[in-house]
């Protein structure tokens, strides 16, 4: 009996280690979609905390946009030019009444496209807008058609893509690299892929901790019967 219940505690162990592990294959799976970044003082990008519609940036404030695949704000891809409010607005003199922002639209590469699009080339724009215009209305003036889902998100500018909003990419799907040039803008603000996705995360070495217990439990139980 106890040869018996030993053995399907470790069974139990190997099933849920492999349920585990299979779910944390299955979250490598990425989303393509458009992220917003803000530029750091000329420095780089920080991936933006808010959405466009809720920042309002000051004038001389650079944000930018990015369409790539990626699983999160870790590991997505910043724009591949460089936040430089002089360049992008040298040609819209300061005027009262109103502030200017930069604005740098990167749609990514032909990896990430949905599938029979193309990406149009990536293009800077310098927005004159109110003072207390958003990043969403700074866009909206340089870049229309803007589309956007039922729950506000971001999922078009300039009319691309086509269609779709967000939507997963399988596991093995075209990813974008963050290095590279999407990183020449600068690096370290967090926006980089860890070196986690190795290796078990705390998760998974919880869980099989907790099936360990349950086998040592049932070992214990045999024990007792005798």
């Amino acid at each position: 009996m106890r040869r018996r219940l030993v053995t399907a505690a470790l069974l139990l162990a190997v099933a849920a280690v492999s349920a585990v592990l299979g779910a944390g294959g299955a979250q490598a799976a990425g989303y393509r979609y458009w992220s917003f970044w803000e530029g750091d003082g000329g420095k780089g990008w920080t991936y933006a905390t808010q959405g466009p519609s809720l920042v309002r940036p000051d004038d001389g404030t650079v944000q930018g946009f990015r369409f790539s695949v990626s699983e999160d704000s870790q590991d997505s891809a910043r724009p591949r030019r460089a936040p430089d409010f002089g360049a992008v607005c040298a040609g819209t003199p300061a005027k009262d009444g109103s502030k200017r922002v930069a604005l740098v639209i990167d749609p990514g590469t032909a990896a990430d496209a949905p599938d029979g699009e193309k990406p149009p080339a990536p293009r800077t724009a310098c927005a004159r807008v109110a003072p207390d215009a958003s990043t969403a209305e700074a866009l909206a003036s340089v870049a229309k058609p803007l589309r956007y889902d039922s729950a506000a998100m971001l999922c078009a500018i300039s009319g691309y893509p086509r269609s779709g909003c967000g939507e997963q990419v399988a596991d093995g799907g075209s990813r974008t690299a963050t290095g590279g040039a999407a990183d020449t803008a600068g690096s370290g603000d967090g926006n980089r892929a860890d070196d986690s996705g190795g290796g078990p995360s705390a998760g998974v070495l919880t869980g099989i901790g907790a099936v360990l217990v349950l086998g040592v439990a049932a070992l214990l139980r045999a024990r007792r019967r005798r």
